[in-house]
């Protein structure tokens, strides 16, 4: 990652003088920086304010599990162009980790060795059968930060610090984002970083900006979703068969609570989420300044959750009985009714939303980059309707819905 600038400001232009496009992205992860990686291949230039790293929340954490067939009603478009764009990115970004693998579902006790489809799994496996073929992985903090490093070479920026509100000024009856005023990090001081557009990308922090565009507290209701990972490293080379046979496994529920799903990467190691004892984050102190949930490295995992991880995942291999290298935890941001905000923001003429993206952030960020840039530059989509996607659509707050995995219609994930 190339050294990041104190702040950008842009000149100032007469009346009458089209001012060059100026973006500022609130948000370093996967759909800030794809959305810049869009904006800045346009020649648009774009400044990311970032809290505290390129894919510091759970955009460098998630287990990054695409899937081509999964998506319902408006999401399967994102599911099939977006895995699609995975695959040119890939190329384009000279990424190591990404891989198309099948995807098997897998259920331990009372099996037979040899009945895994993998010689890796070679546990006590009860059943092991294909769920997808149209499958594949990325490791999330390699992609989100090839985004962000290519969007640089294109002349975007990268701040660190807190953004701590918008200056406006008011056209008509809406208002026009001017500035974003910034905490600089390291106590650097204030600064204003002036705008043509802003796009908030703040994944599950976005739920509290809504005032600072003069909207209610919950005009876009996220839950965090904080679930504990695990992975064990492949130290030694000793996973060699998981770099040769690999294939992302969804698990049946055990009676210690987990619903396995078990990715293994193309470095051998073995990645691990569904572990159970997931925390909701309703409440909207916590993800405030100053709350047990206010900044990505706050994220603490729940430890208690390890010993049932390693107990199940070592039915299933003896590659996993010992107890994994390292715990992370990080948290999904989720939407009532498990659907992404993505639009104009209501009120305001020249600022945007992108977040909310559910367990499927990291595979639908491609089309969703693609999409923000073509709606603050063109002011339309060219392909996919966001109308299903919009930031008002929970005035008032609907029911809520589910917030797991699914393959279509049929639950296959985590359900915490």
């Amino acid at each position: 990652m190339r050294s990041t600038k104190a702040v950008v400001v842009m000149s100032k232009a007469g009346e009458g003088v089209p001012r060059q496009r100026h973006v500022v992205i609130l948000g370093g992860g996967i759909q800030g920086t794809s959305a810049a990686y869009q904006l800045a291949k346009r020649g648009c230039g774009c400044t990311i304010v970032e809290l505290e790293g390129i894919g510091s929340a759970a955009s460098g954490k998630a287990g990054g599990f695409l899937a081509r067939d999964w998506g319902d009603g408006p999401t399967s478009a994102l599911h099939t162009e977006s895995f699609r764009m995975h695959k040119e990115l890939a190329e384009e970004l000279g990424l190591e980790t990404f891989r198309e693998i099948d995807t098997l579902s897998v259920a331990s006790g009372r099996g037979q060795k040899g009945l895994g489809m993998r010689s890796w799994l070679d546990g006590d496996i009860a059943q092991a059968k294909l769920l997808d073929s149209n499958t594949a992985q990325v490791t999330p903090l390699e992609i989100t930060t090839k985004l962000a490093e290519a969007a640089q070479e294109k002349g975007c920026e990268v701040v660190l610090g807190r953004a701590k509100g918008i200056k406006f000024s008011e056209v008509g009856e809406d208002l026009k984002a001017e500035a974003v005023r910034v905490e600089l990090a390291d106590g650097k001081g204030e600064e204003l970083i002036r705008c043509t557009d802003v796009l908030v990308a703040m994944g599950v922090w976005s739920t509290l900006v809504a005032p600072w565009f003069g909207l209610p507290d919950e005009s876009w209701p996220i839950t965090g979703i904080k679930s504990t990972h695990v992975i064990w490293r492949n130290s030694g080379g000793k996973r060699e068969a998981v770099v040769r046979e690999p294939a992302a496994l969804f698990c049946s529920q055990e009676q210690n609570g987990t619903h396995l799903e078990l990715y293994p990467r193309s470095n051998g190691d073995l990645y691990a989420c569904g572990i159970g004892g997931s925390d909701y984050v309703e409440d909207r102190n916590r993800l405030a300044e100053g709350g047990d949930c206010g900044t990505p490295s706050s994220v603490r995992a729940d430890m208690s959750r390890v010993a049932a991880a390693t107990e199940s995942a070592g039915k299933l291999s003896s590659l996993l009985k010992e107890a994994p290298e390292h715990v992370g935890a990080c948290m999904r941001p989720c939407p009532p009714d498990a659907l992404p905000f993505m639009g104009k923001i209501d009120g305001c003429c020249n600022a945007f939303l992108s977040s909310g993206h559910n367990c499927w952030g990291i595979c639908w960020a491609p089309v969703c980059g693609l999409l923000m840039a073509e709606l603050i530059l063109d002011g339309q989509t060219s392909s996919i309707d966001l109308r299903p996607f919009s930031p008002s659509r929970f005035l008032p707050r609907a029911q809520r819905g589910k917030r797991g995995r699914k393959k279509v219609d049929l639950d296959v994930g985590e359900q915490w």
